[in-house]
C-alpha cells in the first residue's frame, strides 16, 4: 500500500506518526487546503513528467503554482508532459490524488520550485488520497531527496498571500 511505503521512508527520521490521516479526501490542492484549514497555496503538489527515456521527474510545487512551459523547456531542456494516471501509479506507485515525493517505486528525480520559499511550512500529499503531513521547506527538501529548487511555475506571486495565512472555518 502506498501510504505505509510513506510511512516507511518517514521512520528514517521517526516523523511516521506525523502523518495524518482524514476522514474525508484530500486528492485536490482544494479538497486538502479545506480538509486541513489552510490556503490552498500551502499545498505541495506533486506532478509526474516524462523525463529522459523511461524515467519521470517530479516537481513539488505550491498549491496556486501552474507549470510555465517556457521556464521548464528552458531548465530540463525539453517540452513538459504529465504522466498519464497508469504511468503515474507505476513510476511513483502512488495514485494521482496521493502522489507525494516519498517512499516511491522507482528512484526518481525530485525538484522543488520556489512558488514553496514564501511559507514556513507546506503539506504534501503521503500515498494516499486522504493523507498529508506538515513540514517545513527544509524538511521538504531533505525528506523527499531533491535535485534542487527550480523556478518552473507562474501564477503563484500574483496574488502572494501572508507568509502562513490560514483559513479560517466553523467546520473544524
Amino acid at each position: 500500500m502506498s501510504l505505509e511505503s510513506v510511512k516507511n521512508h518517514f521512520k528514517q527520521w521517526n516523523r511516521e506518526i506525523d502523518i495524518m490521516e482524514f476522514d474525508t479526501s484530500s486528492a485536490t490542492v482544494e479538497q486538502a487546503a479545506e480538509t486541513i484549514g489552510v490556503k490552498p497555496a500551502r499545498i505541495a503538489k506533486t506532478l509526474s513528467f516524462r523525463g529522459l527515456e523511461e524515467k519521470a521527474i517530479l516537481i513539488v510545487a505550491a498549491g496556486d503554482a501552474k507549470i510555465d512551459n517556457k521556464k521548464f523547456r528552458a531548465k530540463f531542456g525539453f517540452k513538459p508532459r504529465m504522466l498519464s494516471p497508469d504511468e503515474v501509479l507505476e513510476q511513483t506507485g502512488h495514485v494521482i490524488g496521493g502522489v507525494c515525493p516519498f517512499g516511491l517505486n522507482k528512484e526518481l528525480d525530485v525538484y522543488l520550485d520556489v512558488s514553496m520559499k514564501r511559507f514556513d511550512t507546506l503539506f504534501p500529499a503521503c500515498g494516499s488520497t486522504n493523507s498529508a503531513i506538515e513540514l517545513t521547506k527544509e524538511e521538504l527538501f531533505d525528506y523527499s531527496f531533491a535535485k534542487d529548487w527550480v523556478d518552473v511555475c507562474k501564477g503563484w506571486n500574483e496574488g502572494q498571500l501572508n507568509e502562513n495565512e490560514t483559513v479560517t472555518s466553523e467546520v473544524r
